[in-house]
């Protein structure tokens, strides 16, 4: 029996010593020094020449104002790639709302092309039109998405995805019902880009490690516009005054209405599968979690790529993003600018809400009603609507239009453009949930705290 035992000791030890030293000086640097570079590019603000970002948010912000022709340019060459991609590709013929959205991408390109050079008719090259689109919504998605992408290979492939991911496994699973490392998308959304966040959990949805539902979970409640995007809602609506109660209440707001949304349907009843067949779900951790957390992370790091594969795989990832996203959004927002600056379609759509802002007492019902609806088409679009109403009206529409996040001129043609299988049904009653939930949450906070 002792012989058996030496030998097994004997066997064991032989395998421990032809294992990789996980813990090596190598991983460690990698897990540090990469991570760190992420985190500090996508979660740090600093002030830059009077405005108060993140440093990725600089650097978009530096090539724009550098060389403005070039991105001009740069964003016209990715619209129509994007736009001629489905064809290439066959990916127009999946299913309907492919074949619409391929239909959408070409008109939003041909816009484009008409605004940037000028042509066409005056309606387009409004102001509040096509060029409003064209630089303030296309440039910076087009410019920061495949930049983004750069850093976010250093930000979750070198262990700290895994290593957050374990230690925020006690709040994010009970609260939301999403893994740990969802946290990290979540933040990405609220300081840097819901574009920046929906790449994130595109690729960690492509790499089995969110399932159908934990993804959609993800898109539709965590991925909302960015705090300094919050701030022109803020300004908007002459709220800097309050800026802090007005962040921390429709953060709140934000995070408890997907709380609950999780629970209801659809989401609740879609299925747990996953992208990659199997999948790697996550293990749930009881015991020893910073070690299991280190041990994750170093294992991460042991296995990743080289730095030159990671970036140029997630850069391909982000570029192939923008072009799905730019002439959708392009199309899709003049559609619904033209809805709602031309046509009396949300003064009818907004009698399905009126009832609800009447009984909440919110000071003009029919106004944040009429908001409520157009924050479908854009979330910027309310904000322009009660610039004149009353501080509770303000604030509340202020709230909802970040809230409800689901919005047809950007987030919408975001989420399609994942690998993501969210029905657009789906989609549809999700934004009503949620702009009904923010409503009725935030509306007595307003007044609480006002």
């Amino acid at each position: 029996m002792n012989d058996v035992k030496e030998t097994i000791d004997q066997i064991d030890t032989a395998y421990t010593d032809i294992q990789p030293n996980i813990y090596s000086a190598r991983n460690m640097f990698s897990f540090f020094f990469f991570s760190l570079i992420g985190v500090f590019m996508f979660f740090v603000p600093m002030e830059l020449n009077g405005k108060n970002s993140i440093p990725l948010d600089h650097l978009v912000t530096w090539l724009r104002n550098a060389f403005p022709t070039t991105v001009s340019y740069y964003i016209l060459i990715i619209m129509i790639l994007g736009a001629a991609y489905p064809f290439y590709s066959g990916g127009w013929r999946r299913s309907k709302i492919d074949m619409a959205l391929s239909g959408l991408k070409v008109l939003g390109a041909l816009a484009s092309v008409l605004v940037l050079f000028e042509i066409g008719p005056k309606w387009l090259l409004a102001d509040d039109m096509g060029p409003y689109y064209y630089s303030i919504v296309l440039t910076p998605i087009g410019v920061l998405v495949p930049i983004g992408a750069i850093f976010l290979a250093l930000l979750v492939g070198y262990g700290l995805l895994e290593f957050i991911g374990i230690l925020m496994q006690p709040i994010m699973r009970p609260v939301w019902r999403t893994p740990g490392k969802s946290a990290i998308d979540a933040v990405a959304s609220f300081v840097g880009s819901y574009s920046i966040g929906l790449l994130i959990t595109n690729r960690i949805y492509k790499e089995g490690k969110y399932s159908r539902r934990e993804a959609t979970i993800i898109a539709t409640g965590f991925s909302t516009v960015s705090a300094t995007f919050m701030v022109v809602v803020a300004k908007t609506l002459d709220l800097m005054e309050i800026w802090n109660l007005y962040f921390w209440l429709t953060f709140l707001v934000t995070f408890l209405v997907t709380a609950i949304t999780v629970r209801l349907w659809p989401i609740n009843k879609i299925p747990d599968d996953y992208y990659t067949g199997e999948g790697a779900p996550e293990v749930i951790i009881r015991e020893k979690r910073f070690q299991h957390a280190w041990q994750a992370s170093m294992k991460t790091a042991e296995t990743a790529p080289s730095l030159f594969k990671n970036v140029l795989s997630t850069l391909k990832d982000g570029i192939l993003m923008a072009m799905s996203i730019l002439p959708s959004v392009m199309a899709i927002g003049l559609i619904g600018l033209i809805l709602a600056n031309h046509t009396p379609v949300f003064d009818y759509l907004a009698y399905l809400l009126l009832p609800l802002t009447w009984i909440l007492q919110i000071p003009e019902p029919f106004l944040a009603a009429k908001a409520a609806m157009i924050n479908l088409v854009d979330m910027f679009l309310p904000s322009l609507m009660v610039m004149d109403a009353s501080l509770h009206t303000r604030f509340i529409v202020g709230s909802i239009s970040i809230s409800t996040i689901l919005f047809f001129s950007a987030l919408i043609p975001c989420v399609l453009s994942t690998d993501i299988p969210i029905k657009m049904r789906e989609i549809l009653v999700l934004w009503f949930i949620r702009t009904v939930l923010s409503l009725i949450i935030v509306t007595p906070l307003a007044f609480l705290f006002l």
